[in-house]
Parts: structure tokens; C-alpha cells; sequence
């Protein structure tokens, strides 16, 4: 993806990283570019959201294509070349390969917790990944977070990305997060919205208002790196690694966390575009993550941490496969086991670590 955008700067390219510090900048590229509109003349990157800006500096809406750099994806650490989600969309049969995934639970646990920030893969020990993490979020905040608003109660920035964190992979309750640490909700939604424009989290829409009027409006909360999720919730790989509930939990929503960021990461380089968003009704039925492609067909994806599975577990898939008939394309599990295999209920099982399987 990276080598993917580097090209796309052209012969003459130029590269300005941090724009956000000087936005004035960007009235001097619009117009550079009234003059000379050829593509890729200049590539900008910044660590907040464009739409963060003022009004008055975003001068080049409708210039310019908006391109979100996320934390490594695995294929990428390891140099392989991910096809899982182009498969998910074109072809989802073509993923039940006959082949069986030599990764442990252990493996996914030490994946989840060291997450895709390059520092961070480069430290040797937990204790150096940890204070990387714990540098990271305060310089973010301090750095980004600050200069993007005036914070009056600078000190519960951290708390309520900790209380977030502790939603990953749940669905968004940003007044029990309020509670918690003692501010308004209307205080928290907007400290909510600079966390997400500083990419520490990020929501996942809810999807499915026309199935029904008993489907959630609300959407999901990720961390943008299930590393970072881990470390500010203060799990390590042995606490993960315990075989008893709150473990397994913790490690479901960690693991769900992790398989939603890799698998929109490859969804963003795909040329034909994709919806995405998690599906939950008022009575629990639930979808991790549904894909939606652009003839509305649309593919289901239910996250386990086990390493087997349990037929109450996914009553949400029965549930969805129901109120869409034929236009669910696929319904897929991914677990931590290692057999890929089709469901008697029509589902694709397949081992987490076809994400990134070459």
C-alpha cells in the first residue's frame, strides 16, 4: 500500500508530512494547482483528520483524494501479499481452501498484543513496547489532541480513551464512559470526536435500518490498533493467555478488534469500492463486521476467539441469513482454530489466520 502511494506521487511528487501545523500551506498548493491540476503532484500526510481543519483551510475539497494510513496490516509485517478481502468480495468460496492453519491461540494472542505500529514491532521486550505505547498517547493528546481544541479538563483526555478502550469491539456508550470519570456526556462526545480525529479509535457504523425498525442505530467503537487497545487495558500476552472467562472475553473483543482493522485495511486498497459497518438488533442479535458491495450484496463476518465453535454463538448469523435470503453472498467465521470447513447451517469457518495467509 505504501509503495502503492509513493508511486502515485509522479516523477515531480513532493511530500509534506505534518500539514495540520501550517494549514496555510494548502491555500499555496490550491494554487499551484489551479495552475498545473495533473495527478499526484503532491502527496500530504498529517496526524489528524483532514476534516478537522477549518473551514476556511480546507482549501483543497474536491483536489485532492483522502487516503487512511492505518497501523501495519500483518500481510505487510510479514511481506505477504494479502488477497483475503478481494476473495471476500469476489469470490468468499474461494477461501475454503483445504488446508489447515498451523497458528496457535498463543500465536493470535502475541499478534493482538503487539499490534502494527512499526515502533513498536521493532521493540525487543514488552516492557520497551509498553512505554512506546504510553509515550505514544501522551504525546498524541498533547501534541494533536491540544492543538486541535482547547481542552478544559486536559487530564481526562487519557481516562476516557482508557474507558473506550475498555468498549473495544462493543458497542459505543459514551455517557457510562462520562460517568465513569465524571464529566457530561455532551463533554465526552465532543473529546470522543478529537480522540477519533487524532486516530486513537474509531467507529464502526451500525448498518441494516432497513431490515427492520428493531435493529441498534449505534455504532461500534475500535481502537485503530489492538496493541495499543491491550496496553492501555493493561493486558499482557500471559493474562490473555489464562484459561478462565474474563480471559476469553477480554481476549474476544482484543481479537475482534484486531480482525475488523485487518480486514478494512485490505478492504481500502481494493479498487471497487465497499460499505462497512456491525449489525445488532434490540434483542442481541449481532454481526461483527458486514461488507456491502456496491450491487448491495453483501458479505457477513462473525469474530470467535475459541478454538472451537458453539451453535448458540451464532445465532446472529442464522438471524441476518434469514432477513436477507439471497442477498447474503456469505455468512463467515473466523475462530482461532485450525480446520476450515463449511457449516451445516451454510456458514464458511475459517481460521483467523486466513486474513493474511498468502
Amino acid at each position: 500500500m505504501r509503495k502503492k502511494i509513493a508511486s502515485n506521487c509522479g516523477t515531480y511528487g513532493r511530500l509534506i508530512d505534518e500539514f495540520q501545523h501550517v494549514p496555510e500551506l494548502l491555500d499555496a498548493i490550491k494554487a499551484e494547482l489551479n495552475r498545473d491540476g495533473s495527478a499526484g503532484r503532491y502527496v500530504i500526510t498529517g496526524s489528524t483528520r483532514y476534516s478537522t481543519l477549518p473551514l476556511t483551510a480546507q482549501a483543497l475539497t474536491g483536489r485532492a483524494h483522502r487516503i487512511q494510513i492505518l497501523p501495519l496490516s500483518q500481510g505487510e509485517i510479514a511481506g505477504v501479499r494479502e488477497t483475503f478481502a478481494q476473495q471476500l468480495i469476489e469470490e468468499p468460496m474461494a477461501l475454503l481452501a483445504p488446508r489447515d492453519s498451523s497458528a496457535r491461540r498463543e500465536d493470535y494472542i502475541s499478534r493482538v498484543v503487539a499490534g502494527g505500529f512499526p515502533p513498536v514491532l521493532r521493540r525487543s521486550s514488552p516492557a520497551e513496547r509498553s512505554r512506546w505505547f504510553d509515550d505514544y498517547v501522551e504525546l498524541v493528546i498533547e501534541r494533536d489532541a491540544l492543538e486541535i481544541s482547547r481542552v478544559r479538563q486536559r487530564s481526562t483526555l487519557p481516562a476516557l480513551l482508557g474507558r473506550l478502550a475498555s468498549q473495544t469491539g462493543q458497542v459505543l456508550n459514551i455517557a457510562k464512559a462520562a460517568r465513569a470519570i465524571g464529566i457530561e456526556k455532551s463533554t465526552a462526545e465532543s473529546y470522543t470526536n478529537l480522540l477519533e480525529a487524532v486516530f486513537l479509535i474509531q467507529r464502526l457504523p451500525a448498518w441494516g435500518r432497513t431490515l427492520g425498525s428493531r435493529v441498534g442505530l449505534v455504532p461500534k467503537v475500535h481502537l485503530v490498533d489492538s496493541g495499543l487497545a491491550a496496553r492501555l487495558l493493561r493486558l499482557t500476552e500471559a493474562k490473555l493467555g489464562e484459561r478462565s472467562a474474563s480471559a476469553l472475553t477480554e481476549l474476544g473483543h482484543l481479537l475482534e478488534t484486531f480482525a475488523v482493522g485487518e480486514i478494512c485495511r485490505q478492504l481500502d486498497w481494493l479498487d471497487a469500492p465497499t460499505h462497512v459497518g456491525h449489525w445488532r438488533t434490540h434483542d442481541g442479535q449481532e454481526v461483527d463486521l458486514i461488507v456491502e458491495r456496491e450491487d448491495g450484496r453483501i458479505v457477513a463476518i462473525e469474530v470467535k476467539a475459541g478454538t472451537s465453535l458453539a451453535s448458540g454463538g451464532l445465532s446472529g448469523l442464522r438471524a441476518l441469513r434469514r432477513k436477507l435470503g439471497a442477498q447474503l453472498l456469505a455468512s463467515i467465521v473466523l475462530y482461532t482454530g485450525p480446520h476450515a470447513y463449511a457449516h451445516p447451517d451454510g456458514h464458511l469457518v475459517l481460521p483467523l489466520s486466513r486474513l493474511w495467509g498468502a
